[in-house]
Order: structure tokens, then sequence, then C-alpha cells
């Protein structure tokens, strides 16, 4: 009989303040693109971080939720709380600190820990930005198939709402 595969969720929230800028724009259109999102202003964000595996017949688990709930305070939480995503977070260096690019520098910076988990990938990052904004991110290969079906809007992160 196939084991079952299961996907575990863990959330964690967390605050820290950005601005919408892109160095390929000039500044009115900069002010024009992102309005009131252009100047510093903050957010408490909720991230969710789903892993996908099957469920290990010795424990039980897809994978230890605390071993994971550690995971994301280390490698993300720690490093993001309280802080200016554009100035003091060194993997978000260079980024236009959208949600979509930050649930996928947060894919960038999980995944490559959680390989050390046999059984288990990650299957997707969900990002809150606010409670009427979230994007999803399911790493370079769903996105690389998302991109070539003809019902696909955006190839690595999809939006709901309209921005804050």
């Amino acid at each position: 009989m196939p084991r079952p595969t299961v996907e575990i969720t863990h959330v964690q929230e967390f605050s820290a303040a950005h601005r919408l800028v892109s160095a390929h724009l000039s500044e009115q259109a900069n002010r024009e693109l992102y309005g009131p999102c252009f100047t510093d202003h903050g957010h408490n964000y909720e991230v969710e971080v789903t892993v996908r595996g099957t469920v290990d017949p010795k424990t039980g688990m897809v994978m230890d939720l605390n071993r994971l709930s550690k995971l994301v305070a280390e490698r993300l939480i720690a490093r993001v709380d309280h802080r200016h995503l554009n100035h003091d977070v060194p993997f978000l260096a260079g980024t236009i600190t959208t949600a979509e690019n930050v649930a996928v520098a947060f894919w960038d910076e999980l995944e490559p820990a959680l390989r050390k988990f046999p059984g288990c990938k990650l299957y997707r990052i969900r990002l809150h930005e606010s409670r009427a904004n979230k994007v999803e991110y399911y790493g370079p290969a769903k996105a690389a198939s998302r991109s070539s079906s003809p019902s696909s809007s955006r190839s690595s992160a999809r939006t709901r709402g309209a921005k804050a």
C-alpha cells in the first residue's frame, strides 16, 4: 500500500518596513507606479510555509513541525522581523521588495535547508502582506510549468487583491 502524501503548513508573523522602488524607472515613474508604497512604510506580514511529502510510517509525520518552525524562525523571521527589507536584509539586496519578490526570496533561503529532511519538499510559500493582499509561490519548477500553460497569468507568483 502506498504511503499517503500530505501537506503540512507552519505559519509565523513578522513586522517589517520597505519601500517599493525600481532602479530601472525614473523617480516620477516610480511615484506613479507604486503610489504611496514608493515611500517608506511597513506591514504586519504573515508567512505560511507548506511542506509536502509522504507520511513516515515510523514517526507518523511528513516532518517534525517543531523542526519546521525552528527553520522558519532562524532562516527567515530572525532576519526580517522589525527590519527594513530594502536596507537591513542581505538576501533582499537589490530586490524590488514587492510581496512577490519577497516570497521568491524566502523560498530561495528556506528550500536548501529543507533538502536535509528526506521524504519532504518545500511546496509553497504564501505571504500575506495585509488581510486583503497575499501572494503564493510554488518554486521554480512549478513556475516554469505554469508559465507554459495558456491559463497562466504569472510565471512565478500569484497575487490576490490590489496592491497596498
